[in-house]
């Protein structure tokens, strides 16, 4: 069996956050009353569907004892609708895995390289197409803070903002090495290689500005020109800022807005984020499972992805395992969050 759903206490939320939208002072925190409204939308959805997959089971139940009653019943309709709902069951099974302090927090996505130049660089940027298409999936929105691109090719690191509901419960199953084994498009010879890349990923604390005080004085801020291809002037002015945190050695980059002060405004948002991390770390000892190892090499990865001489998707901590490698690269992650929720239950 999943987590239970519970459907009182969904619909009593439902009653709370609905006088808080109409309450006229919303409107002086627009800030406020978009992530009121988005909560209050999303809840809605999800009793929705609860209620439609309930009504379904019900009906196609009804049905069944009808047709073990009288024989001249057509119940082709009843085997086209069990695969839908069975498949629905089992997503909205999974949904109702995410039960932990942060799961339904937005998050902060990071990819870095391990060791191998280019090719790692390569295969961190692979690693970052596959996400932002599985974010498209989901219906995720997602924002680009900071994007620092390879010498040659790929990237050196990225910092990605993920918004939604249960962002963080699902992407956790994410943290750790990913090992790629493949013909190397940058070796002449053909030879396969080995590439790794770390994905880090860390929950939006809620109220973290109220439980975080950054002294200015703690801080060094930097400003250059934006890399890459921002266009529009993004590029062109000393728009780009970094942040570094003295006392921790916390380096913060933010480079996706034209403006300097929104730059700096996000990456002190970070900062602040990553301190509370650090500060929950020290009251909690098993708060390490919210970020990954931190060495990127042989034996430490979570999943293997291998193009050649075969292809083959398998994850080492629950064995799930796909030969479609392509469709995985494209985003379709989700047999591999589900095993692990599976595992973690």
């Amino acid at each position: 069996m999943g987590g239970h759903f519970d459907l009182d206490g969904k619909q009593e939320e439902l009653k709370s956050l609905e006088l808080e939208l109409q309450n006229p002072d919303i409107w002086n925190d627009m800030s406020k009353y978009n992530d009121l409204n988005q909560k209050y939308n999303e809840l809605k959805k999800e009793t929705k569907e609860y209620l439609d997959l309930k009504n379904s089971i019900n009906d196609n139940i009804e049905f069944l004892t009808m047709s073990l009653e009288d024989d001249s019943i057509d119940i082709s309709d009843f085997i086209n609708d069990y695969d839908s709902i069975k498949e629905k069951l089992e997503e909205f099974e999974t949904a109702s895995l995410l039960n932990g302090e942060y799961d339904k927090e937005n998050c902060y996505l990071e990819i870095h390289p391990g060791a191998g130049g280019t090719e790692s660089c390569d295969w961190a940027n692979m690693l970052l197409r596959m996400y932002t298409m599985f974010f498209d999936k989901f219906g995720f929105k997602y924002e680009i803070i900071d994007k620092l691109p390879g010498e040659e090719a790929g990237i050196k690191s990225v910092l990605i903002y993920i918004k939604g509901t249960n962002a963080y419960g699902y992407l956790k199953s994410e943290i750790g090495v990913h090992r790629l084994v493949r013909i190397s498009p940058f070796n002449a010879n053909g030879k396969r290689q080995t590439s790794f890349a770390a994905v880090n990923v860390t929950p939006e604390f809620p109220d973290v500005s109220k439980n975080i005080d950054v002294n200015e004085d703690d801080l060094r801020i930097d400003v250059y020109r934006s890399s890459g291809n921002g266009g529009q002037g993004v590029n062109t002015t000393d728009s780009a800022v970094r942040v570094t945190h003295i006392p921790t050695g916390i380096v913060v980059t933010c480079q996706n807005e034209r403006s300097q002060i929104k730059n700096k405004e996000t990456a002190i948002k970070v900062l602040k984020n990553k301190l509370y991390e650090i500060e929950l770390k020290t009251r909690e000892d098993n708060i390490n499972s919210l970020k990954g190892n931190s060495n990127i090499d042989f034996g430490s990865q979570i999943r293997n992805y291998v193009l050649e001489p075969y292809t083959l998707v398998k994850d080492v901590r629950t064995a799930y395992e796909t030969n479609n490698a392509s469709k995985v690269l494209d985003g379709d992650l989700y047999g591999f969050i589900n095993a692990y929720l599976r595992m973690k239950r």
